[in-house]
């Protein structure tokens, strides 16, 4: 079993990844944490900091009850500000939030009004075990390739996913709005985590149909499972309608998605595709479910990355939510390939 005890090497990584950040002696800083975070990754940002010569502050908050018919994971939605008025003010005071807490702030509904403050940027140190942290650092050479596959993202009308698993789906990317991260960003606003390196497209109303396999060794990230058998999805203006499969996959994910009683839940979030060279499919397997939250499988090199469930770009709300990478997909945009069968192409590849 992995120790959670402050290492030297893991300190020195805080210390480079804050660098990256471009938080330097007096940078104001606010570490956020809940009571449920893991206590290592609050005393490694403490110490970075102090370090580093910020100017910071230290805020806990008390981890919400759990309100929902099924466990919430992996959602990049924590509810612990809990629209607490003294922690949204003091957050949009700062030129930094080092975001320790469990599910991370992309999504929470608080972030909006910090971020229009127009001061603070957001580091999202994700909720995984030192080691994989370690293993995953950010680095300033991923920085020009994730820009570039986000602008790629930006100037297509249309993406296209297929493998030969069966997996045939079209997606209009006409104003949809596009994103991404290597891991650091050092402008008012942006938005980092760690382990990071992801391009995105968060598809508006009615632009995405078609037919989605995930296949043996794909991975299921919210129950932090690698699948042993295929699930058949359709996909009909932006809903799931149906879930084919006989294998315990297919059937923990029917019950999870029906437990919510939201169609919602049934929405595409976002698609695109991994860009952090050192993340390993294989990791999987060297990890209990307890050291990781698998953010590092959203960011694996050439895969192809969808997730069902809140996109407020279209107007949907939900706290269901699945993040699903799949390998050995080709993902053109607008019929040139940017991924063939799971392999980054062109000035994309490492």
């Amino acid at each position: 079993m992995l120790q959670e005890r402050v290492e030297g090497r893991w300190l020195d990584s805080f210390r480079r990844v804050f660098a990256l950040n471009g938080i330097d002696r007096g940078t104001q800083v606010a570490i956020l944490s809940e009571t449920q975070s893991r206590p290592v990754l609050i005393h490694l940002s403490e110490l970075a900091l102090h370090d580093r010569g910020a100017d910071f502050c230290m805020i806990q908050m008390p981890t919400p009850r759990q309100t929902a018919p099924v466990p919430v994971k992996s959602t990049g939605t924590s509810w612990a500000i809990q629209g607490n008025r003294a922690a949204i003010e003091a957050l949009k005071r700062v030129d930094v939030i080092v975001d320790c807490t469990v599910e991370g702030l992309i999504h929470a509904p608080e972030w909006p009004e910090i971020e229009e403050a127009g001061r603070a940027r957001l580091l999202v140190i994700c909720n995984e075990h030192p080691e994989i942290l370690e293993r995953t650092e950010p680095k300033a050479e991923h920085g020009p390739r994730v820009a570039l596959g986000i602008q790629m993202l930006r100037d297509a009308r249309e993406m296209r996913v297929t493998s030969a698993a069966g997996t045939d789906l079209v997606i209009d990317l006409r104003n949809a709005p596009c994103g991404g991260t290597p891991g650091f960003g050092t402008t008012p606003g942006s938005v980092a985590h760690w382990p990071g390196g992801l391009c995105l497209a968060f598809p508006g109303k009615n632009s995405v149909n078609g037919r989605i396999v995930m296949d043996v060794g794909d991975m299921n990230l919210t129950f932090k499972s690698t699948l042993t058998s295929r699930i058949d999805f359709t996909v009909e203006d932006d809903f799931v309608t149906a879930i084919k499969g006989d294998g315990v996959d297919a059937i923990h994910f029917r019950e999870y998605m029906a437990a919510w009683n939201d169609r919602n839940a049934y929405g595409m979030s976002h698609v695109g595709w991994g860009m952090h060279p050192g993340a390993r499919w294989v990791s999987a397997a060297m990890y209990d479910k307890r050291d990781m939250q698998a953010v590092e499988f959203r960011a694996l090199a050439g895969s192809f990355l969808w997730s069902t469930g809140a996109n407020q770009y279209a107007g949907r709300y939900t706290l269901g939510h699945f993040d699903l990478p799949m390998r050995n997909c080709t993902i053109e945009l607008d019929r040139h390939a940017v991924v063939k069968d799971g392999v980054l192409q062109g000035e994309l590849a490492f």
